[in-house]
């Protein structure tokens, strides 16, 4: 298992999804399935941890994002499309983990107090609200995942996942005359291969050499002749710590530009400014016929600024080079009113959304396909999730065989 080729991502399933889910993450998920071995996750206890009363909504909106998931074409036999709950291995992590958690770390967790003050309706006094981070670094663990891609306001939450495993690390992976066994580890490597780890090992910690971490790390993997327990002391000492058991995840920053709504602010359902992948063609019509335009043209022949016009924000994101040059000059110009401006980006939203519209209208055609595509990527996922239980529950002292 390399984790640095293994991808943890997830969503919660609170509704229909819209452009911005399509270009701000399934449209990187569609390329990473090729390049990386991916875990994407429906995430539905994440749903209840701030809204406990969603649970009959759950099951459909479930449903309605795997349609999304497999129509903008994430695909099962590219990646593990699975539900969370579903998966019972990311419960018995998460409370394993609770054990070691201290809870200082849940309080400062800045979502905590900021989900709280914008949700002042909601009865968040729970616990499962105060644990959510824990349980999502229960998700990223469970499949030793070295890549969560995230947006940059999720960064707190990946530094928690790596403070977590490292913490369980430093519990755990130590062990009596731990030198002196990964010494052993290193001869069983051979004499070349035991060289070059150790030159590379004093390059890392006596010059903080990455390139050197990267490729000792390398060459670990590569490693048949070494048992599990060795390849993961040889880590561990590698970068001066025990046995890494469960590996410190990296965040990956997604470089897709933000979607702008309709209304010029950030895309999402909650503010009503949304258009979804599953919009018929005349309610992507309307709504953009409908959108606001820069309020300085109030007569056809004024010149206006597109800067100012969130319809120039969404053809930035969805017309070509071309008609951004032409709708750009002729709005600074009144060469073109604001339904001519519109006009090509609806064709343009209309023709990046059929394919998928059309693929979407098969699986929602057969809900047996994709509830059973959903349950084989659970028993997939169960696999590897149950592989690192094993590792948690010995290191805990679990282990009753």
């Amino acid at each position: 298992m390399d984790s640095q080729r293994r991808v943890v991502s997830g969503m919660r399933p609170n509704g229909r999804l819209h452009l911005g889910h399509y270009h701000g993450v399934l449209k990187s998920w569609v390329r990473m399935q090729h390049e990386y071995q991916c875990f994407f996750c429906i995430v539905d206890w994440h749903a209840l941890t701030t809204d406990y009363a969603a649970g009959a909504d759950v099951a459909r909106n479930v449903h309605e994002m795997a349609v999304d998931w497999l129509a903008a074409g994430v695909s099962p036999s590219s990646a593990t499309l699975f539900v969370q709950s579903q998966v019972p291995e990311h419960a018995e992590l998460h409370l394993l983990l609770s054990m070691i958690c201290p809870l200082a770390w849940l309080e400062r967790v800045p979502s905590y107090k900021e989900l709280q003050l914008d949700s002042e309706h909601k009865d968040l006094g729970t616990y499962g609200f105060l644990g959510y981070p824990l349980l999502q670094a229960a998700d990223i663990l469970a499949y030793r995942a070295g890549v969560v891609p995230v947006g940059a306001d999720q960064l707190p939450h990946i530094e928690f996942a790596r403070d977590v495993a490292r913490r369980f690390n430093h519990l755990y992976g130590s062990e009596e005359d731990f030198a002196v066994k990964a010494e052993a580890a290193i001869r069983k490597l051979g004499k070349k291969s035991s060289k070059l780890y150790a030159s590379l090992r004093k390059s890392y910690q006596e010059q903080g050499d990455l390139e050197a971490l990267n490729t000792a790390r390398a060459l670990l993997k590569d490693q048949q002749t070494i048992t599990i327990g060795d390849q993961e002391r040889l880590f561990g000492y590698l970068e001066g710590s025990g046995r890494l058991l469960l590996p410190e995840p990296q965040a990956l920053l997604s470089d897709s530009p933000r979607v702008s709504g309709l209304d010029g602010g950030k895309m999402a359902k909650s503010t009503s400014n949304s258009i979804f992948l599953r919009d018929t063609p005349n309610e992507i019509e309307e709504k953009i016929k409908r959108m606001p335009t820069d309020p300085a043209r109030v007569h056809r022949h004024d010149p206006g600024e597109p800067t100012r016009c969130p319809v120039w924000q969404m053809h930035q994101a969805h017309s070509t080079e071309d008609v951004c040059q032409w709708a750009e000059q002729g709005c600074r110009t009144a060469g073109i009113g604001c339904l001519e401006c519109k006009a090509p980006l609806i064709d343009a939203i209309k023709l990046e959304l059929a394919p998928l519209q059309e693929r979407a209208h098969d699986y929602e055609s057969n809900p047996d396909l994709v509830r059973s595509i959903l349950a084989e990527g659970a028993e997939q996922a169960r696999d590897e999730a149950r592989e690192t239980l094993v590792v948690v529950r010995q290191a805990m002292g679990l282990n009753y065989r």
